[in-house]
């Protein structure tokens, strides 16, 4: 009993470090810049300007706004703009190709946090882009071409806050970091349960195990086998999870800055148990795409997985 008492509380100050001191400041600067982009209007110009470009790819224009959330606010972002397009009426085709580029995209939560253990931030931005629109056009194309392109009248107008003058600022600025405090408050349940089973299963011999399994598997495509315990996290935890491990292993000089940015391709999404579930909770019609949507996002996740194995 002493033993798990001391791994619980050593899980929950970890968690609540990362949460409060690492990944709180990151997201109230970048929700605050991304929410005044989008009170002064910036974020609906550039997907006005975005959307007919990225239409072939099965895109429209709530769907560019959903991959710039996915990649600048947090993995959650999308799911207001995902219940939109259900409500609004796109078609399931185009739903099924916008959740695939989600679930294949880099989640701001992880990826910008991730930043201060030495990630790319850039290259990681770049190949997130590459993979969701492949993952888009995967399942346009491929995997949901038999599904209904039937659309009712389609209202892709963006609502959101004003900021004309100062008081207008201040106003977007403080509801962004009450935002911001939401997201990082509401991840540490997650990081604490998944610190603590994380290393109760180091403690008692289980990742050694595992580790010693794989690592002729492993070996043989060249890969590094301390990507197994971030892996197992993030695909069982989810990418909060995954990070709260990272930060700890590269504390513990287990996990080296080459290995996280070759990596980061296939650790960064929101396509594990969690973020799936949270993702499909926009709508029943959303929900119904889960299939052919993953489906794409794999495709996507391994054209970003062998761009950072390959070129970093």
């Amino acid at each position: 009993m002493d033993i798990l008492i001391d791994i619980i509380l050593k899980a929950g100050r970890s968690a609540v470090e990362l949460a409060l001191f690492v990944l709180l400041p990151v997201m109230v600067v970048m929700l605050s810049l991304m929410r005044l982009l989008e009170a002064r209007g910036a974020l609906d110009r550039l997907v006005a300007l975005l959307a007919p470009l990225l239409r072939p790819l099965g895109l429209t224009g709530l769907g560019v706004f959903a991959a710039l959330q996915i990649n600048f606010v947090s993995f959650a972002a999308p799911i207001a703009t995902l219940a939109m397009m259900e409500q609004r009426g796109n078609s399931d085709r185009h739903l099924a190709a916008t959740l695939a580029m989600v679930l294949a995209m880099a989640q701001a939560n992880a990826a910008l946090p991730m930043m201060t253990m030495g990630l790319n931030f850039g290259a990681t931005l770049a190949w997130s882009i590459a993979g969701g629109l492949a993952a888009a056009a995967v399942t346009y194309y491929g995997f949901g071409r038999g599904l209904s392109t039937a659309e009712t009248a389609v209202d892709e107008t963006l609502h959101h806050r004003e900021a004309h003058n100062a008081k207008g600022v201040l106003d977007v600025i403080n509801h962004a970091g009450a935002e911001a405090f939401k997201i990082a408050v509401g991840a540490i349940p997650m990081l604490v349960l998944s610190l603590v089973a994380v290393t109760a299963l180091k403690h008692f011999g289980a990742i050694d195990l595992l580790t010693v399994w794989l690592t002729p598997l492993l070996t043989t495509f060249s890969i590094d086998p301390a990507i197994i315990l971030p892996a197992l996290t993030k695909y069982l935890a989810g990418g909060t999870a995954m990070m709260g491990v990272v930060d700890e292993m590269r504390r513990a000089g287990q996990m080296s800055v080459e290995l996280l940015n070759a990596s980061a391709g296939f650790l960064i999404h929101p396509f594990d148990i969690p973020g799936v579930a949270v993702l499909i909770s926009a709508g029943k019609r959303v929900a119904a795409m889960w299939v052919p949507a993953a489906l794409g996002a794999c495709a996507g996740i391994a054209v970003r997985s062998l761009g950072h194995a390959l070129l970093g």
